[in-house]
């Protein structure tokens, strides 16, 4: 393809990758400092990037991918694809703390978050595995939220995004997703 005579650059193809982040790894395409990043986990040519954010401490899945356009449909609130986590938290929950996260909690910056889907799993030690499903992802939200109710959260492990799942994958695992994968997300 030319214009004015010139051979315009060849668009680059789409690229969809789901990964499994482990802890202690950066959500970022490029790092700052010295620490691993999700792009370098990936030894693929061209520009990807993460969706969305899994914080340093937490794993999980991570969708990397060069597609803006469903970047911004699976991260901006408004689209509602819901994001679910397993969370280890220190404490076992009572019903009056489950029933607060499910209604949405006032953060410290004043901010209150949107209903979840918030279940007890099973207990773990003097701990409890909880599954936490929502539409809205604020910076550290699960961290905040266990915090503010008493339940310190020791792991968080993201098992799915809209319809993509972690499934079987470990720590460091990644692949590509299939025709019907990206088209479900869409």
């Amino acid at each position: 393809v030319t214009m004015d005579g010139k051979a315009l650059p060849k668009a680059e193809s789409l690229t969809y990758i789901a990964l499994y982040k482990p802890r202690n790894v950066l959500s970022a395409a490029e790092g700052q400092d010295d620490r691993e990043t999700v792009r370098d986990l990936i030894n693929v040519e061209g520009h990807l990037y993460p969706v969305g954010r899994l914080d340093f401490d937490s794993e999980g899945l991570i969708l990397m991918t060069n597609d803006g356009e469903l970047t911004n449909k699976l991260t901006h609130p408004r689209f509602g694809h819901e994001k679910e986590y397993r969370v280890l938290v220190a404490r076992r929950p009572d019903e009056k703390q489950l029933e607060a996260w499910r209604r949405g909690v006032v953060l410290e910056d004043g901010d209150k978050t949107m209903p979840a889907d918030v279940v007890f799993v099973s207990s773990s030690g003097k701990g409890a595995w909880i599954r936490v499903v929502m539409g809205e992802g604020k910076k550290r939200q699960i961290r905040e939220v266990g915090k503010l109710l008493g339940l310190p959260v020791v792991k968080i492990i993201r098992m799915r995004i809209g319809t993509l799942n972690l499934g079987t994958r470990k720590p460091r695992a990644w692949r590509y997703l299939t025709a019907d994968e990206i088209s479900d997300l869409n």
